[in-house]
C-alpha cells in the first residue's frame, strides 16, 4: 500500500502549476492533501475530474482557508471528517479513512490487514504565537482519539503537516529557533506524547541520522540553500513498524512550500 501526504498550500495553485502530475504518475493507494484551500464546488468542472480516484473532501468554514482531502484508488472500509470537535473541526483539519491492504498475523480475524488513515493538517501557532494554545489543544484531543482507538486494538498512520520539527535534527537552525513556534518546547512535547503513547516516527526509526526536510520558507532562496524544516510525518502504531518498507522524502518535487512524502506499508 503506497501512501503520499502533502501539503499543497493551495490546491488551486497546485493544479494550475500542474504539480499533482508528478503524484499521479506515482499511482498511490491514498494521496493525502492538506492546506487545500478550496471548497470543490469552487474548482473548474475539468479541475475536479480525477480518473481512477474518489475524492473525499473536509474544506474549512472559512474561505481559502485550511482544509484536507483524501484520495482513494479503492474504496475505504469507513470514513469520518473531524473528530467531534467543533473547535476544531470548522477548519477542515482531519480525514480517517479505514482500509484493507495486507497482513498482520498477530491480529484478530477481524482486524487483520486493517489500518485507520488520519489525513491531518494540525493548526500552525503562527509567528505571534497568538494560536499556539489552540494548537496544543488539537493535540490533546486527538492523541485522546488514537488512545481510545489503540485501546479498541486498531492500527493507526497519523499523517500530514504537523507543523512541528520535533527534535534538532529536524531544522537547520535549532538554536536560532527555540522561540520559533513550530519548535516550541511545548509543542516538540506534544509530538513525543504521540510517541510515548504507541506511535514510531518511522521516517526517523529508519533513517535515525538523516538530515532532510520538507518544508521552507519562501523566502531568501532557503530551499536552494537547503534551510528548511521537517514538519510532515508519518507516525504509525508500533505494531505496523514490520510491515512499513519505506519512507521517502521527495525534497526535489517543486509545487508548494512543502514536498510530498511517501510511505510504503504492506
Amino acid at each position: 500500500m503506497k501512501i503520499i501526504t502533502w501539503n499543497v498550500n493551495g490546491l488551486r495553485a497546485a493544479l494550475g502549476k500542474g504539480a499533482l502530475k508528478w503524484a499521479w504518475e506515482q499511482q498511490p493507494d491514498v494521496l493525502c492533501l492538506q492546506e487545500i484551500k478550496v471548497r470543490p464546488e469552487q474548482l473548474r468542472e475539468e479541475q475536479r475530474s480525477f480518473p481512477g480516484y474518489d475524492v473525499i473532501w473536509n474544506p474549512a468554514e472559512k474561505p481559502g482557508y485550511s482544509g484536507v482531502a483524501t484520495f482513494l484508488r479503492n474504496p475505504c472500509l469507513e470514513l469520518k471528517l473531524g473528530m467531534n470537535a467543533p473547535l476544531f473541526d470548522i477548519e477542515g483539519r482531519l480525514i480517517s479513512t479505514l482500509h484493507r491492504g495486507f497482513r498482520l498475523s498477530t491480529l484478530p480475524p477481524a482486524r487483520d490487514g486493517v489500518l485507520r488513515l488520519f489525513n491531518v493538517y494540525f493548526p500552525s501557532g503562527q509567528r505571534g504565537h497568538e494560536r499556539v494554545a489552540y494548537k496544543l489543544d488539537f493535540y490533546a484531543h486527538l492523541l485522546a482519539l488514537c488512545d481510545r482507538l489503540h485501546a479498541g486494538g486498531e492500527n493507526l498512520v497519523l499523517t500530514g503537516d504537523f507543523n512541528t520539527a520535533h527534535m534538532p535534527i529536524d531544522l537547520k537552525n535549532p538554536k536560532q529557533n527555540q522561540k520559533t513556534s513550530g519548535f516550541l518546547p511545548e509543542e516538540r512535547a506534544w509530538v513525543q506524547k504521540f510517541l510515548d503513547h504507541g506511535f514510531v516516527d518511522i521516517y526517523r526509526r529508519l533513517y535515525p541520522e538523516r538530515v532532510q526536510y520538507t518544508w521552507w520558507t519562501y523566502r531568501s532562496t532557503a530551499r536552494a540553500r537547503r534551510v528548511g524544516w521537517r514538519l510532515d510525518y508519518f507516525l504509525v502504531s508500533e505494531a505496523l513498524v514490520p510491515h512499513v518498507q519505506d519512507v521517502i522524502i521527495h525534497e526535489d518535487v517543486p509545487g508548494s512550500d512543502h514536498c510530498p512524502v511517501e510511505l510504503m506499508v504492506g
